[in-house]
């Protein structure tokens, strides 16, 4: 099959086109033709190299995934070939006491679709049945594989760690990443106010279109001070971090006392200074959030399926052009999502 691989760690320029055997399924899981593969920092990071983590070589990157079952292993009888499909990008045990409580993403075996295993960047890929949701009809392939990874985690740092409630206000920032384009509409269906972050004047207008009520374009240095001025010098019930070093002592002067911080990266850098007298004296939370859980992107599902959430798509391309779409992404010149299309 056709498929983009990487040989070696490095920059996009290591990203190749390639033919390689199909995948073989287990009798557990489920063959699908990849219709659409959604880009995710995660894949420029594995690229890349992570300290300490092995990547088997080479490698198939992608766990944003939506396509059509070919085939379904013996064990698999809620699935059929031809079912159209979205693929959950966590891959867990089942048998574990956090995935037996619903919690899959706290599993001690827990990776995600083209992490430590192959993933969509190619004609076909195999997963475990678990892991398969129903594709909406109302919405196409792109859309389809731009929304499991970001929503998910989106959900999970939102409703399930932060808790956030009407009235709320909750600072969001990187409104132009995936994850921040479908934090806007979650936090919104919530009930919550929305401050979005941007580093550009025209990212910001999209946001706005999203349904954020205030903007603030964070390459000012003063952009703490604007949210406080936003909110009567209180600061935001919730911050939603991602983005790590160069916004996190800005998120922590920008709580109001009591207030929770959520995060689930660190695309800026893992390094980041806290002044510890913040926290106790003015009795901060700190929640870290990763993933999310099966049960979580099935209720999130029901939003998509009424439209009260949509994918943000920025751009789509051919499978063969993944060294251009990881180019985007690191450059952060895209609002939304880049899919490729094999």
């Amino acid at each position: 099959m056709k498929a983009v691989i990487f040989r070696q760690h490095g920059g996009p320029e290591v990203l190749e086109p390639a033919e390689v055997p199909e995948p073989k399924h287990k009798a557990n899981e489920v063959l699908v033709e990849v219709r659409a593969c959604a880009l995710n920092h995660l894949d420029v990071w594995v690229r890349g190299g992570l300290p300490g983590v092995s990547i088997p070589l080479p490698h198939i990157l992608g766990d944003d995934i939506a396509g059509v079952v070919r085939e379904a292993g013996e064990l698999v009888n809620w699935v059929k070939p031809g079912d159209e499909v979205m693929l959950h990008p966590g891959v867990s045990c089942g048998h574990c006491a956090a995935c037996l409580r619903g919690q899959d993403n706290f599993c001690p075996e827990y990776d995600i679709l083209g992490y430590r295993r192959d993933g969509g960047y190619a004609e076909l890929v195999a997963a475990p049945g678990t892991n398969v949701i129903p594709k909406p009809k109302s919405i196409n392939w792109t859309e389809a594989a731009a929304l499991p990874l970001v929503t998910v985690t989106a959900w999970h740092m939102l409703v399930t760690r932060a808790n956030l409630q009407p009235g709320e206000d909750v600072l969001i920032h990187a409104a132009g990443s995936g994850v921040g384009s479908i934090a806007i509409q979650i936090a919104k269906l919530r009930g919550a106010r929305v401050i979005a972050t941007a580093g550009s004047d025209e990212k910001l207008a999209k946001a706005k279109e999203l349904g954020a009520d205030e903007l603030i374009n964070y390459s000012r240095a003063d952009w703490p001070k604007e949210v406080k001025r936003l909110t009567d010098r209180q600061g935001v019930d919730v911050v939603f971090e991602h983005t790590g070093a160069e916004t996190w002592p800005g998120s922590i002067a920008s709580m109001k006392n009591g207030g929770r911080l959520v995060t689930c990266g660190a695309t800026s850098g893992f390094d980041a200074r806290t002044d510890l007298r913040q926290i106790f004296y003015r009795q901060l939370t700190i929640l870290g959030s990763f993933m999310g859980s099966k049960a979580e992107l099935l209720e999130a599902m029901k939003f998509v399926e009424r439209g009260a959430i949509r994918a943000v798509i920025d751009q789509s391309m051919p499978l063969a052009e993944a060294r251009r779409a990881h180019e985007l992404i690191e450059n952060r010149v895209q609002f939304g999502k880049v899919v490729l299309i094999p």
